[in-house]
């Protein structure tokens, strides 16, 4: 008789959510396809044709400006994927194939949560092959003026996350957990993108952010949020910084054995970090844990297994 360890997982259906791009302004949708074990997050532009699949991975992100970009949007890459990859990290989905109808991912409201909610919808379902993750084995750290960002060796995964702002509605905000999907979808998946209306108002001007509105940032003008409902949270700000590093590090290709700290980073610096930890060889190390076991035979896996969202396998 064998009992479950730590499987891999997919969608037990597929999902379609519909919104609109942040930059460009325009509809998208997204179908999340259940794929098969070994697969890891794929995106599929259906609107090029013989477009070929793109996969979520560190290598292929070619802008942190505003955004995470992967690939060329003007061919088949796309942009704004940072939420998405956050509530499949966050959940634990291991295998996807994202198919999207044009260059831009829909923005929902800013945040992960209609993701999380579609995830929830369908659920999980677990795979015959073990999970594998990336194990930190050394300290990494990225400098950048004041700003900088490390991965530690740490059992389980682990984020750290502290942002600075001139204006005191924002100022110094923390936000430290281990990472597991309850932690994820109660304290991270609602908090919201943020920004200034002065600079909303120049990246309009320079045909970005078209998309933006109340319905899907956190606005702030003269130290005053102008959304009617305010936050969410008191430190929404700090929240959505650590919802973006858990996307932007979901890039990594596997869940990360590690503890992320950053101290007023953001999309660059997250993606900063992925590219010097894969740069050293010594620095990490790829364990796959066993899908199953015989009942009664002692075996020590070395991790804390979290329980990875809701399951109809």
């Amino acid at each position: 008789m064998t009992q479950y360890i730590d499987r891999q997982t997919t969608l037990a259906d597929q999902v379609t959510l519909t919104g609109i791009g942040v930059h460009s302004g325009k509809p998208a949708s997204i179908t999340l396809v259940p794929a098969d074990a070994g697969t890891g997050i794929l995106f599929h532009r259906t609107d090029v044709e013989a477009a070929a699949e793109m996969p979520a991975l560190w290598d292929r992100v070619t802008q942190t400006s505003l955004q995470t970009v992967l690939g060329d949007p003007f061919q088949n890459g796309l942009s704004t994927v940072e939420h998405l990859m956050a509530a499949l990290r966050g959940l634990g989905v291991d295998n996807l194939i994202v198919e999207i109808d044009g260059p831009e991912m829909p923005i929902m409201d800013g945040s992960s949560a209609d993701f999380v909610e579609a995830i929830d919808q369908v659920g999980l379902k677990r795979l015959d092959r073990g999970r594998r993750y990336l194990r930190v084995k050394k300290p990494v750290r990225v400098d950048n003026g004041n700003s900088w960002c490390e991965l530690l060796p740490h059992e389980g995964s682990h984020f750290d996350i502290t942002i600075e702002f001139d204006t005191p509605l924002i100022g110094r905000q923390r936000f430290a957990s281990d990472m597991t999907p309850d932690v994820f979808r109660n304290e991270l998946s609602r908090a919201r993108t943020f920004g200034n209306v002065s600079d909303v108002e120049q990246l309009w001007k320079m045909g970005f952010a078209l998309g933006s509105s109340l319905e899907n940032s956190v606005a702030i003008k003269d130290d005053k949020v102008l959304n009617p409902e305010g936050t969410r949270w008191v430190d929404e700000f700090v929240r959505h910084k650590a919802l973006d590093a858990v996307g932007d590090l979901a890039l990594a290709g596997l869940p990360i054995l590690g503890l992320y700290r950053s101290y007023k980073g953001g999309h660059k610096m997250n993606n900063a970090i992925l590219i010097k930890l894969f740069a050293d060889k010594s620095a990490y190390e790829i364990v796959e844990m066993p899908a199953f076991r015989e009942v009664g035979h002692a075996e020590k896996v070395g991790l804390a297994m979290a329980a990875f969202g809701p399951d109809v396998s």
